[in-house]
């Protein structure tokens, strides 16, 4: 009778121990993790932006395509450049001209002039053009797709290769400033006119919240109701 309660009980050890090893695998290091961004980590690596423009003289301007390219590419610069943003024109006597109109162009659409660059290369190839450049940031992460592995096999309950790629692929193409995800940014200074505004409603008793549009202070109520 002895005998048969051991052989019980070791057999209820057993089965104990076999259901623990289905529920947590041994894991070695080399499994997946359960965190998609552990997986498919997004990266931030610097890119050049170029914007190559025809350009003749100074009293001739910019063709209307061109100045519509340019403008889009100051705005993009001024809300994802980082550094400064240089212009080399073709080497030659019209040089002097070029540089002071580019320079002055970029400084009358918002452009710091301490961080214009300006500059001559050589033509080659017969390319007179002028070449605007800066540097932006970029976040990417690892090409989605990979089903190399049995998504049906579910025994050892680790997760598949492709398992929060998507997620992070989204990330990093919505993520504003890919800077950001390197480091936050600095604070900016307060806002000291609106402060003492508000301190003084405070000390007088009075409302200290800014005034609400109709739009703006809608109920919940109304929402749907028209």
């Amino acid at each position: 009778m002895s005998k048969m309660i051991n052989i019980l009980r070791y057999a209820s050890i057993g089965a104990v121990l076999l259901a623990g090893s289905c529920a947590a695998p041994f894991n070695d290091g080399s499994a997946l993790s359960n965190d998609g961004a552990v997986n498919h980590p997004i990266s931030v690596a610097p890119q050049s932006v170029d914007l190559k423009l025809s350009f003749s003289a100074p009293d001739a301007g910019l063709l209307p395509e061109d100045a519509a390219q340019l403008n889009q590419f100051v705005a993009d610069y001024l809300q994802h450049g980082n550094g400064s943003i240089s212009v080399s024109v073709p080497a030659g006597s019209n040089s002097p001209a070029a540089i002071s109109y580019f320079g002055e162009r970029l400084a009358s659409m918002g452009v710091p002039r301490s961080r214009i660059l300006v500059g001559t290369h050589d033509v080659t190839n017969g390319d007179a053009r002028v070449d605007v450049n800066y540097i932006t940031y970029v976040a990417h992460t690892t090409p989605c797709g990979d089903w190399s592995t049995n998504l049906a096999n579910t025994a050892s309950n680790e997760s598949s290769p492709n398992f929060g790629c998507a997620v992070q692929q989204n990330i990093a193409a919505m993520v504003a400033d890919p800077r950001d995800l390197l480091q936050p940014r600095p604070m900016t200074a307060a806002d000291a006119v609106r402060r003492n505004a508000v301190l003084d409603n405070y000390e007088k008793g009075k409302v200290t919240s800014a005034d609400k549009t109709a739009d703006q202070s809608a109920k919940v109520s109304d929402v749907g109701g028209q």
